[in-house]
């Protein structure tokens, strides 16, 4: 199965991770200033963008398609959904992750009765729904939600909308198998064993992942440090490049 990969840059090899009906060149805002200092690798993640989908679809399944094609020790910043699945990646090949940065990410993305910073049963029903009837209208809300909030709002929804179906649109039952991940995932009882120094980077106005996830992690992963930025939404990395990849520089260097 392929698994389509953008690289750029020289020096240490760091992997950047995409959420869900992304795709890698998301990350071309900031990808060119972190390639000064390492060799990047913008991934598409299995069934988004040019990447063959993989079956199962699974947060398991996607780790290892990825942790396949990456066998030596590396850096690896993931985003939402990119985010699990470089936490999975991380537990799952402990010795293959040097360092690890998390952006607007959640060990469980959906609300439980014992863990309420994260989105409602209801929200994540609707997406799905919607999905169903039609999924470029769900896809555009779904961006929305995640520029909504910051102060760079407009900035951060043209990004994504601009760069939404660069490479082609994203097939349908992927992304609902992408969303029962958000909904099923739960792992927050694996993070004692995460070994991996970890950045966590949360914007204070995040209307899908609250900043309070973020601040459950860092009192969870033994080895962590935590930047929340006031007025930032979900993607921190478009609506605060400067200062996000200054950090991720500072904290991988």
């Amino acid at each position: 199965m392929s698994l389509h990969v953008e690289v750029m840059g020289r020096g240490e090899d760091l992997v950047l991770l995409h959420g869900w009906a992304m795709h890698g060149g998301i990350w071309h805002g900031i990808a060119e200033r972190l390639a000064e200092h390492f060799c990047v690798h913008l991934v598409d993640l299995p069934g988004h963008g040019y990447s063959a989908a993989v079956e199962p679809f699974s947060l398991s399944a996607i780790a290892a398609r990825v942790a396949a094609q990456f066998p030596h020790p590396l850096h690896v910043l993931g985003w939402s959904l990119g985010g699990a699945v470089a936490l999975r990646w991380a537990l799952d090949h402990p010795y293959a992750v040097r360092k690890l940065v998390l952006v607007a990410s959640s060990p469980c993305f959906q609300q439980r009765d014992d863990w309420p910073v994260a989105m409602r049963r209801e929200v994540l029903a609707q997406f799905a729904g919607d999905l169903r009837q039609n999924y470029q209208a769900t896809l555009r809300r779904f961006i929305a939600l995640q520029a909504m909030g910051g102060n760079a709002s407009r900035e951060v929804l043209r990004g994504l909308q601009d760069r939404l179906f660069d490479r082609g649109q994203p097939v349908e039952a992927v992304l609902g198998s992408g969303l029962e991940i958000l909904r099923d995932e739960d792992l927050r009882h694996e993070l004692q064993h995460l070994d991996q120094p970890t950045l966590l980077i949360y914007g204070e106005r995040d209307a899908l992942t609250p900043a309070a996830a973020g601040r459950w992690l860092a009192g969870a992963i033994a080895d962590s440090e935590l930047l929340l930025l006031p007025d930032a939404s979900h993607a921190p990395f478009i609506s605060h490049a400067d200062v996000f990849t200054a950090k991720v520089l500072e904290f991988l260097r």
